[in-house]
């Protein structure tokens, strides 16, 4: 759901949008720097979590509380919606194009759904509150990693069983998976990643990253994981070793990560509401750009079809008072202002 409400976050004064959104000398990449270019406005109520983009069919799946909107991702045009679920957290697409797997975290189920009709095909149990969701291709197998039972639901996307139920040593926050047989997972409550083998189905690493982390990229060819964490800082993780290589400074509550492997980027969408890009083409990882986008832009996903940036986010009330049963309370969202902003160069 709505990712504001997951984790402790004061928002701060926003900088003025020229200095945020200034590329750093060196950035070399001739398209030049990102800009929002346009906003799709969804509407509607609730909360919202993570984007998928499906680059082959120009698709933008989108978890907006009960239901997944869909929209096509060069028009904005809505094109229907997975509905009937309870509070959905992330979407995962198989490479046939057949289906689609949502972490429905209030029904503490797996919603398997048909890409050409948008009808639920199937139910299927997993965790406490399953999450972050990926595909696996080595194994042909979906992971979801339940937040508050701290394992995974694996399951078998041939006979969309569940197959394995493996645990993990703390919360787990978004997954990535190496196309090699092996997954990778922020565990929020032990500022960790773990590696697990696909094959075995079991944890066969627990590396130490930074404080509090939450998305997750990788790049393949590299094979550099892009942690992003509270603190302002983004760990570049080696996915062989675990070793720390850089941690250059993002902006302030992050929640969600991507990469772009044609220009070597890598991306972090900040609840202060900014976008930052690193330059991951060279060893030490430059940030070239801070955009600023709009408070609350905290989740996104990268288009690899189009170049675009899809960052979800919504107009928002006044903040309540802390109590002592609420210290951290969080204001309200306002009801049909829930939005799509769409960064490109």
């Amino acid at each position: 759901m709505f990712r504001l409400s997951n984790r402790n976050f004061r928002w701060p004064v926003l900088l003025a949008a020229a200095s945020l959104s200034l590329a750093l000398p060196g950035a070399a990449h001739s398209q030049g720097p990102y800009h929002v270019v346009t906003q799709w406005k969804i509407g509607g109520e609730g909360g919202w979590d993570y984007l998928a983009a499906d680059a082959r069919a120009h698709r933008l799946y989108i978890t907006h509380g009960p239901r997944v909107e869909v929209l096509d991702t060069d028009s904005g045009k809505a094109i229907g919606a997975i509905t009937g679920l309870q509070g959905t957290h992330g979407v995962a697409l198989d490479p046939a194009g057949k289906y689609g797997y949502i972490s429905d975290g209030r029904a503490n189920a797996v919603v398997v759904f048909d890409r050409s009709t948008l009808k639920t095909v199937a139910s299927i149990p997993a965790g406490t509150n399953p999450d972050g969701i990926a595909y696996e291709p080595v194994t042909k197998t979906v992971w979801a990693f339940n937040g508050r039972s701290s394992n995974v639901t694996v399951i078998d996307t041939k006979t969309q069983k569940v197959v394995a139920t493996i645990s993990l040593p703390g919360k787990p926050e978004f997954p990535v998976a190496d196309g090699k047989g092996n997954l990778y997972d922020n565990i929020e409550d032990k500022n960790e990643i773990v590696r697990l083998d696909a094959k075995a189905q079991k944890v066969t690493a627990e590396w130490p990253a930074c404080d509090s982390p939450s998305g997750l990229a990788i790049d393949l060819a590299s094979r550099h994981l892009f942690s992003v964490c509270d603190g302002k800082k983004m760990a570049v993780v080696d996915a062989d070793t675990g070793k720390v290589l850089a941690t250059p400074t993002i902006g302030e509550g992050p929640d969600a990560a991507g990469f772009d492997a044609k220009n070597k980027l890598a991306f972090s969408s900040n609840g202060e509401g900014t976008l930052t890009v690193v330059d991951a083409s060279k060893a030490d990882f430059p940030v070239i750009q801070n955009l600023t986008t709009q408070r609350g832009a905290r989740t996104m996903t990268f288009d690899s079809a189009n170049g675009r940036v899809f960052l979800t986010t919504a107009q928002f009330g006044p903040r309540p008072a802390p109590t002592a049963q609420a210290p951290h309370p969080r204001p309200a969202i306002l009801p049909d202002s829930f939005t799509v902003l769409v960064v490109s160069r």
